[in-house]
């Protein structure tokens, strides 16, 4: 330690304590003429930080601190954030805060993350604006590549969300609730069922599921199931899914090149990550007028692999098809025996 850091040291605690009453204060004060009294507020304003800087303002305008105010409180401009949010997300899909390029700077690239933080915030503020559907889109975009920086490197981090403190599944609750609100139940499940297909992530959105933005995280099927309501809403709801696994079979590519992936591949990770939305369907439907959506979901070739088996296995045995059921749980059992919710599926048949 330095001779300056030791004074500094032992000065500090000096300074506050010699700091002047109020009483003192205003009795030093009153020995300075007007003039003076000006100069050392001008040294105040010149030298301080921003927040003394207001503070000193508001003395001059009362009016000024309430027009602050009222204009923190307006949401943000949508068409502008959406613009901000587009330009971001297409420089990191083209990999501009991971290499150099001359639209993002060496500083900009190191602190991706409070661009990304101060972008989240504005487009969730935007969607308290009257056009929700222009804010929704960029709340879209940003979650669209939080799900991108599970498996692709496009900033210089080891966990981009939790680098970026982005809890995904608050983010989509507060989307989804305003599309509800604005366009009603039918609008927001003709939206938020593709995107539920998309965004589902049984295991979180961080890299590796754990840390201060994990903890806060819940799968979205849990968060629909806040928001599905009634019989009706369930039924609804299915439907639109239902049409958003069509679109998603009939656009599936046989195989994906470049990716060494097949439609097969592409339909059993689908299963993996909505096999709680799925189970939450069968629980909702089974004996309603929707029942026969499940016969659907059960069959769907936008689906396959173990947890497809295992939804139609739950299915065929709360129908009393017990032989059905057994074959399929059995041939889940055969891909994954360590499976432990499968095994507990089977010991369920075996003493239902």
């Amino acid at each position: 330690m330095d001779l300056r850091q030791r004074s500094s040291q032992v000065r500090s605690p000096l300074v506050a304590q010699h700091r002047l009453t109020r009483d003192e204060f205003y009795e030093r004060a009153a020995r300075l003429d007007e003039t003076a009294l000006r100069k050392a507020l001008w040294t105040l304003y010149w030298r301080g930080s921003a927040q003394l800087r207001e503070r000193i303002e508001a003395q001059f305008d009362p009016q000024q601190e309430a027009r602050r105010r009222a204009r923190a409180q307006q949401p943000p401009d949508p068409e502008l954030v959406l613009r901000q949010v587009r330009d971001f997300v297409d420089l990191a899909r083209r990999g501009s805060y991971l290499a150099g390029d001359r639209r993002v700077s060496p500083t900009e690239r190191s602190r991706w993350r409070m661009a990304f933080r101060s972008l989240a915030k504005d487009a969730q503020a935007a969607l308290r604006h009257e056009d929700v559907d222009t804010a929704a889109t960029a709340v879209e975009l940003l979650v669209d590549l939080a799900c991108e920086t599970r498996e692709r490197d496009l900033f210089r981090s080891e966990d981009p969300m939790q680098a970026a403190g982005f809890v995904v599944s608050d983010a989509v609750a507060m989307l989804w609730s305003r599309l509800r609100d604005r366009h009603g139940f039918p609008g927001f499940a003709e939206r938020a069922a593709p995107q539920l297909l998309r965004w589902e992530a049984p295991y979180g959105w961080t890299r590796y599921g754990f840390g201060s933005v994990a903890e806060k995280e819940t799968t979205l099927a849990q968060v629909l199931s806040g928001m599905l309501q009634i019989p009706d809403h369930w039924e609804s709801f299915a439907s639109h899914y239902l049409a958003a696994l069509d679109a998603a079979a009939a656009s599936s590519p046989r195989s994906a090149p470049g990716r060494g992936r097949s439609r097969a591949r592409d339909a059993e990770d689908r299963a993996d990550s909505l096999a709680d939305w799925h189970l939450l369907l069968l629980d909702q439907l089974q004996g309603t007028d929707g029942a026969e959506l499940l016969d659907r979901l059960a069959d769907h070739p936008a689906l396959a692999g173990p947890e497809h088996d295992h939804l139609a296995a739950v299915l065929a045995h709360r129908r009393g098809d017990i032989a059905q059921a057994r074959k399929l749980i059995g041939r889940c059992l055969a891909k994954r025996p360590g499976d432990t919710r499968f095994q507990e599926t089977a010991r369920s048949f075996d003493t239902g």
